[in-house]
């Protein structure tokens, strides 16, 4: 590293932290609305417990007292308006002695791109098609926001056969359809769709049905390549709670063997508890061209979908958003399907897709291909202010020490600098570790990254060395 820019680095180090911690805050505000997960409330409040590192004017507040505003400017100018970004020469001085760590394994790549002219500042076969893992989700994001749109809502709905009295529950492909008493997170609801459905079928006369569901929008095996796999449910276009069967509502967990044959057996019972009465038990069929439509409820928006697939890296919806990709651009609604409507999305965006190919939409698949030059790619369209609705792809990234796959990482003192500063999203399988978001550097200047790895010894080694990695970015003036 030159003498400058190991001066450099030195006066913006803790000076960006504190910066960053303030604009993090800044910046859950003005992105909101509050999730229910906690999400930007997680930011907000953990920028505030900063005490002396979020300002000169506020300081640490005793037990019980109002939390105080970190200190920020009262106008922040967009990133990377008006300062200058870092050069490759001196940036490089500051990566390359991480990136020959020996803890990264075999093969690795990176890149790290100006969001606001597109040039690479920083580049290591990132041209390199590597096995993505979770940051596949990135592709599955943008695909479906362009393809389908950030205010596409998927619904459930219900139909009634008129001559047979067959009640049929239709799936549309809502991986968050609830059947919970307590909506987590403003999902749709199936005891509302249960509601309006009794309303409908007494309003009528009806209070006996054969109830049905329609899992018919999706074709193809339902069953991913991993096999049974508590990381995500059999993909089927009706499900409940994601198919869960403990209660939880993000991360590994037990599923049920038949998502569609569970959600139909609750809706079942919740016509029962509304006096309508079913016969036997539920079974597969399809609708005819015939039935009438008595009630349906719907997700929240697909911006909404992607923020929280990108947040707690969730599989299921990430696999729902890719079909949402392929039915909307009339590829087949199926695994294939799926990764041919990805592929395609990106290919009219101009994407680098050299070895790309897409087996899913949620990286759990090892013949998955991107290279850091994509990520990248993805980061900068997401970030460009005439894709808007691209937003929720940056809004969605957990932020280091705050949120989602990255609440418990940077605790380290040698990366945790980057705390509230890096917004990433994280992808690890069995010797396969990567990193892909943004950062602003300690000038202001709004960077993308993306490091892939293949082959690293053991995962905590790894991640550490990515997570320096991105935090060496964001506290780096480096000219």
């Amino acid at each position: 590293m030159t003498g400058v820019a190991k001066t450099k680095t030195k006066q913006f180090t803790v000076g960006a932290t504190a910066v960053g911690v303030a604009f993090a805050a800044l910046v859950a505000v003005a992105t909101g609305p509050w999730d229910s997960s906690g999400q930007r409330k997680a930011e907000a409040d953990r920028a505030v417990s900063q005490g002396s590192r979020g300002g000169a004017d506020h300081g640490r507040t005793s037990a019980g007292a109002a939390s105080a505003a970190p200190s920020a400017p009262a106008v922040l100018a967009a990133p990377g308006a008006s300062v200058p970004g870092p050069t490759e020469h001196a940036l490089a001085d500051v990566l390359d002695p991480l990136f020959k760590d020996a803890a990264l394994g075999s093969r690795r790549t990176a890149a790290v791109v100006d969001a606001a002219t597109g040039k690479r500042l920083y580049g290591k076969s990132a041209g390199d098609a590597l096995t993505p893992a979770s940051t596949t989700k990135l592709a599955t994001a943008v695909a479906a926001l362009t393809a389908a749109g950030p205010d596409h809502r998927i619904a459930t709905r219900t139909a009634l056969e008129k001559d047979s009295g067959e009640l049929l529950l239709i799936g549309g492909g809502d991986p968050t359809l609830t059947a919970r008493e307590k909506n987590p997170y403003g999902a749709a609801g199936l005891r509302t769709l249960a509601d309006r459905t009794a309303a409908s079928l007494k309003d009528a006369g009806t209070t006996e049905v054969t109830l049905s569901y329609d899992t018919s929008l999706y074709s193809g095996p339902s069953l991913h390549p991993i096999g049974v796999n508590d990381n995500l449910a059999q993909v089927s276009a009706l499900m409940a709670d994601e198919a869960r069967t403990d209660g939880s509502n993000s991360g590994p967990a037990p599923r049920a063997a038949d998502p569609a044959a569970s959600a139909a057996q609750k809706f079942a019972d919740l016509l029962h508890e509304r006096g309508i009465k079913t016969k036997g038990t539920p079974g597969p069929s399809k609708a005819s061209g015939q039935a009438e439509d008595l009630a349906k409820v719907e997700s929240p928006p697909l911006s909404a979908l992607v923020e929280r697939m990108l947040t707690n890296s969730d599989n299921d919806i990430a696999e729902a958003l890719a079909r949402q990709t392929a039915i909307a651009a009339g590829e087949s609604h199926d695994f294939d399907g799926a990764g041919r409507a990805v592929k395609k999305q990106l290919e009219k965006l101009g994407l680098p897709l050299s070895g790309a190919h897409f087996s899913d939409g949620s990286g759990l698949d090892r013949t998955d291909k991107a290279s850091a030059a994509l990520l990248t790619g993805l980061l900068a369209e997401a970030a460009d202010r005439s894709r808007p609705e691209l937003r929720s792809l940056l809004t969605g990234l957990p932020v280091a020490g705050f949120t989602g796959t990255l609440a418990h990482r940077y605790t380290d003192e040698a990366d945790a600098s980057g705390t509230g500063l890096v917004r990433a999203k994280t992808g690890t399988l069995t010797g396969v570790n990567t990193l892909a978001g943004t950062v602003v550097d300690a000038d202001g200047r709004l960077l993308v990254f993306a490091f892939m790895t293949e082959g690293a010894p053991g995962p905590q080694s790894a991640q550490a060395v990515l997570d320096r990695l991105a935090s060496s970015v964001a506290n780096c003036g480096c000219r």
